[in-house]
């Protein structure tokens, strides 16, 4: 691990994974997913807001495909903890009745979120429907999921950057960082 700045949140512990190393997995992601849908002309990319927009947007720019992208917003988590319910705040727009769709998330955690919205667009007819996540915490998951295009795994820290955020602090971060709870919760008091 790479001892992190106190610059711009001092409640960031340690980075986890480096812009650089963001870069290359995207960059590889991207050729595999460019490799695997070579032959398709519909290509949906449907991220999960907001902690997906830098993933999706760095993804997409590596994919040498024609493809559209979509969102919708969910939510699951209450403070640093899943709640376990998943709930539709916005709906996608695009049809994607026969569409080869790619569900894009930032981080996979009890797998509850992940799972609800693909069985909530698999019930939309695509023409295919594969999953990818930027961070996955394997032994935090309660629901067995397949991630079809995974980034990183990485251990039980509580982590932002990237789009990642901690009440919405540490979202513009270049690279992951594991943030320590107890100084967060010393600086800005209980977690929301």
């Amino acid at each position: 691990m790479i001892p992190a700045p106190k610059y711009p949140y001092p409640f960031i512990d340690h980075i986890i994974i480096s812009e650089e190393e963001i870069r290359e997995r995207v960059r590889t992601l991207g050729e595999q997913i460019t490799e695997e849908y070579k032959d398709s002309e519909k290509i949906l990319l449907m991220g999960l807001l907001r902690g997906s927009v830098m993933f999706i947007t760095d993804l997409m720019r590596q994919i040498q495909r024609p493809l559209t992208i979509d969102f919708m917003s969910v939510s699951s988590y209450s403070g640093t903890s899943s709640s376990g319910f998943v709930r539709i705040d916005s709906d996608h727009k695009s049809n994607i009745h026969g569409w080869d769709v790619i569900l894009i998330d930032d981080i996979v955690d009890t797998g509850y979120t992940i799972h609800t919205v693909r069985k909530l667009l698999a019930d939309r007819k695509p023409n295919s429907l594969k999953t990818c996540a930027l961070l996955d915490k394997v032994e935090r998951h309660k629901i067995d999921i397949k991630i079809d295009y995974l980034g990183f795994s990485i251990p039980d820290y509580f982590v932002v950057g990237y789009g990642l955020d901690l009440d919405e602090k540490g979202r513009n971060l270049p690279y992951i960082a594991s943030v320590d709870l107890k100084r967060y919760q010393e600086l800005y008091g209980d977690l929301n």
